[in-house]
């Protein structure tokens, strides 16, 4: 035991007033280190100050109402440097919040907490009977101190890693199971995990680069992982530019028009399609899950557990974003079919591109446009135009109030795309308003403006009328948004584009 702590319990000083006061029932917090020894608590939030076992007689505070991992500190080399600090200090709060100030900080909090009566009485005997001086300089001591420490070294107890106890604490990767019914949260009925056919595959497609660590052979399929990489400066120019926080991560945020773009500029979301070549004959996905990794979330949000596991058990570089994609193959046999060959073919899906807006006052109206990519041109000539209303008898509800009002307008292209240009109007719908309370408190929340559904077309978008032989113009149909009354003045709709930026890509897996 430290000399100075002998001599300092034999002299009977109360410390209390200081904020270090003695007491019999030590019990120890969730994150108290492992072989710790409490000698003082600070008498608010738990705070308690220690010794731990390995580290001499250096002097500890323990906070439980920090944040993860800021619950234990280092204050002093030993017992002596802690004295010597309340002498300089007054009061134990200002060394246990000392980790997350600045030294203009410690000192106002100085300045502006002097010591109390009662306070200068405990100092002058701390500072008589155990004949010690105030440390010069205490900022400075505990700032060193704290930058020098390995915090990895400090041991917890089972507590620490308990999520019940501390909500904060990572959860424990469970064995690695990968289920044909199941995702990366957990799976469903009684099949059993599929094994593990290591394939550590790595190339480079649309825009980049893709890691197939393994498959796994199920009863019912084969199951495989999709890892796609992001550079980490990527992922902060994306977030820089469209402002993203916590406090806007939310489409409500965000128009249509922008939360197209935005899903166009995430470097972590891509959509395709897989299929795979086995043995000769297709097997097309049947469907999947997918998590994300992002090394630059904010402080207090965190990338879900089940996200780091999957890296850690792929030994994937974690200084770089990820999306994984799991995607489940049936058989195309009834028995599971042994592997001879296995290739793989990655197909974009089409993505929503927005492009110009245009107004149509009257049928016999045109709007000509260029398509992105192909720099085609466009005409657009709008053959019937009026205004219509969905009976409320359609939605059938007695508790919700919808708009029945919108604006339908059909129109030819010229010359005809092959499918890859929409219609879609630019303002958003009103959105139903409740009219009697629901008895059902699990019923859902409408919450978004509606669609024109079971109209002409759906909530999708705009689908086209064919009239006539193959060799005439289609007729293509499309409905604004949903009002409460009808809209006054001319629509204003958007061209969108259905654009595929990368060309399908195979390579031979097995």
């Amino acid at each position: 035991m430290d000399k100075v702590f002998q001599k300092f319990l034999r002299s009977g000083i109360d410390l209390s007033p200081v904020g270090v006061e003695r007491r019999e029932d030590n019990n120890p917090y969730f994150c108290t280190p492992k072989g710790a020894s409490i000698f003082g608590w600070a008498g608010v939030d738990g705070i308690h100050f220690c010794f731990v076992r390995d580290f001499g007689g250096m002097v500890f505070s323990v906070s439980p109402m920090n944040s993860a991992p800021d619950f234990v500190h280092p204050l002093a080399n030993d017992f002596e440097d802690f004295l010597r600090l309340l002498l300089a200090c007054s009061d134990s709060a200002a060394l246990e919040q000392a980790w997350m100030w600045d030294k203009a900080q410690f000192e106002a909090f100085l300045q502006d907490n002097p010591p109390t009566q009662d306070q200068q009485r405990t100092l002058s005997e701390l500072a008589e009977k155990m004949k010690l001086t105030p440390m010069e300089q205490p900022w400075v001591y505990i700032k060193k101190l704290q930058a020098s420490f390995d915090y990895s070294k400090i041991k917890y107890t089972e507590d620490y890693y308990d999520v019940d106890m501390n909500p904060e604490a990572e959860p424990t990767m469970p064995e690695w199971k990968v289920y044909f019914e199941g995702n990366f949260w957990g799976h469903s009925g009684k099949d059993h995990a599929g094994t593990e056919i290591r394939l550590n595959k790595q190339f480079d497609w649309a825009r980049h680069h893709w890691v197939i660590p393994a498959a796994y052979s199920c009863s019912k399929g084969l199951v495989m992982d999709f890892c796609m990489r992001t550079p980490e400066e990527d992922i902060r120019k994306f977030i820089t530019k469209w402002d993203l926080h916590p406090e806007n991560d939310s489409c409500e945020y965000f128009t249509q028009e922008q939360q197209m773009q935005i899903d166009l500029d995430n470097p972590l979301c891509l959509d395709f399609i897989p299929r795979l070549e086995l043995n000769g004959k297709t097997m097309l996905t049947s469907h999947g899950c997918s998590v994300v990794f992002n090394p630059c979330l904010p402080d207090g949000v965190i990338n879900e557990a089940e996200a780091k596991w999957a890296l850690e058990h792929y030994d994937l570089d974690t200084s770089y974003g990820w999306m994984i994609f799991r995607a489940t193959f049936p058989w195309t046999s009834k028995r599971r079919p042994e592997i001879k060959a296995l290739s793989l073919t990655m197909e974009q899906q089409s993505c929503r591109v927005p492009g110009p807006h245009f107004k149509a006052h009257a049928p016999g109206d045109s709007f000509s446009f260029l398509h992105p990519v192909s720099g085609k041109k466009y005409t657009l000539t709008v053959q019937e135009l009026e205004q219509q209303t969905i009976s409320e008898k359609r939605y059938g509800s007695d508790r919700w109030f919808y708009p029945t009002h919108f604006t339908a307008m059909s129109y030819t292209l010229s010359p005809e795309p092959d499918s890859d240009v929409t219609i879609c109007d630019c303002a958003e719908g009103d959105k139903p308003l409740e009219i009697a309370p629901c008895s059902d408190r699990y019923a859902p929340e409408a919450r978004n403006d509606i669609a024109c559904i079971g109209i002409i077309g759906g909530a999708d978008g705009p689908i086209a009328i064919v009239c006539g032989d193959s060799s005439k113009e289609k007729l293509h149909a499309v409905c604004s948004s949903l009002h409460f009354e009808p809209v006054e003045g001319d629509i204003e709709w958007r061209i969108v584009f259905n654009i595929k930026s990368s060309n399908e890509m195979s390579l031979g897996l097995i």
